[in-house]
C-alpha cells in the first residue's frame, strides 16, 4: 500500500478546507478517498495504526501552524494575559479572559480524546457512518441558526465588558461579544467540541453552533471557533509526531510534506476567507451543503 503525490495534494487541499470550514474534515477525510475508489486508504483510516494516519498527523501540524501564523498577534496578547493573571490573580481584560475561555473550553475534548479517540476513530471512520454524522451535522448548523434567533444577549458582567457592548449583528438580533462570556460558556462550547470526535461532524462547526447559542455574533463565533482548535489540533497532531517518524512514516514522507504545505496553505486562506464572510452571512449555505452530501452518501454507500 502507498500513498500517490496526487492524493496527498488532495487530501491536504480537502484537509485544510474543511477543518476551517464547517463540514468536517475528517468526514470528508472518509468520504472523499472511498468516492474516488483509494479503498486502501479508507481501510487504514479506521486501522488502529497505518501509514494513512501518519501522513494525516502530518495534515494536523500543518494546518495548526497555519491558524498559529494567522493569529499571531492574537496569541502573544492571549499567553501575555495568562501570564497577567497568574500575577495578579485576577482577570481584567478581554486578553486575559480570552486565556482563561480557551483553557476551560480546550479541557472536555482534551480529556475525551486522550481516552476515546483511538476507538472513536476505528469504529466510526467509515464512510456509511461518515455520511450519517455530516448529515447531522447539517442539522446542528440549521439548529444553531434557528435558536440563535430566540435568544438575546445577557447583560454585562463588569467593567471589562463595559468597554465591549452587546451590539446588534448583520443578522438582526442582538449579539454579545467575546469579552462578555463567562467561563461556563467556554465550557460548553468545549463539551460541543468533543462531537468533532465523530467522522462527519465539524469541530468548527459545532464550536460556532454553541457560540452562536451562547449569544455571540456568527464572526465572534467563528473567531472563538478558530482560536479554541488550533491548540487542539496542534496538540493531537504532536502526540502522534513519533508516528510520523517512525516506521509508519517510511515510504510517505515526501507525500506528507507536500500534502502538509498545501494544507497550511489551504487552512489559511480559508480562516481569511470565512472571517470575511461571517461578518454579513451566516451557516446555512454549509448547512445544506452537509444535508446534501451526507444524504446523498448514505443512500450510495447503503
Amino acid at each position: 500500500m502507498t500513498l500517490s503525490y496526487i492524493q496527498a495534494i488532495v487530501i491536504g487541499f480537502l484537509q485544510g478546507v474543511a477543518e476551517m470550514f464547517p463540514v468536517s474534515s475528517l468526514g470528508h477525510s472518509v468520504l472523499i478517498p472511498a468516492l474516488f475508489g483509494w479503498h486502501n486508504l479508507v481501510t487504514d483510516q479506521s486501522a488502529g495504526e497505518s501509514f494513512y494516519l501518519a501522513f494525516v498527523v502530518g495534515l494536523h501540524v500543518a494546518t495548526a501552524l497555519a491558524l498559529v501564523a494567522y493569529f499571531w498577534s492574537d496569541w502573544i496578547q492571549i499567553i501575555r494575559g495568562f501570564f497577567t493573571t497568574l500575577r495578579t490573580r485576577q482577570i481584567g481584560t478581554p486578553d486575559e479572559r480570552m486565556a482563561w475561555l480557551l483553557i476551560v473550553a480546550t479541557i472536555p475534548v482534551g480529556i475525551t480524546g486522550l481516552l476515546f479517540e483511538h476507538t472513536f476513530r476505528t469504529v466510526f471512520a467509515k464512510p456509511e457512518a461518515a455520511a450519517i454524522f455530516l448529515t447531522l451535522n447539517g442539522l446542528i448548523l440549521a439548529g444553531a441558526e434557528l435558536l440563535r434567533r430566540r435568544r438575546t444577549a445577557e447583560p454585562a458582567m463588569g467593567p471589562a465588558d463595559a468597554r465591549s457592548p452587546d451590539v446588534t449583528d448583520p443578522h438582526g438580533g442582538v449579539t454579545r461579544q467575546l469579552a462578555t462570556l463567562k467561563l461556563r460558556d467556554g465550557f460548553t462550547i468545549g463539551i460541543a467540541e468533543i462531537l468533532a470526535l465523530l467522522a462527519g461532524i465539524s469541530r468548527s462547526g459545532v464550536t460556532m453552533a454553541a457560540g452562536l447559542v451562547r449569544g455571540l455574533s456568527h464572526e465572534e463565533a467563528a473567531r472563538f471557533s478558530f482560536l479554541l482548535a488550533t491548540p487542539v489540533i496542534l496538540a493531537a497532531g504532536l502526540l502522534k509526531v513519533p508516528d510520523l517518524l517512525g516506521p509508519l512514516g517510511n515510504g510517505v514522507r515526501g507525500q506528507i510534506l507536500v500534502g502538509s504545505l498545501v494544507a497550511a496553505a489551504a487552512a489559511y486562506l480559508s480562516v481569511r476567507f470565512l472571517l470575511r464572510w461571517f461578518q454579513t452571512r451566516t451557516l446555512w449555505p454549509f448547512s445544506i451543503y452537509c444535508l446534501v452530501m451526507g444524504t446523498s452518501c448514505a443512500i450510495y454507500f447503503a
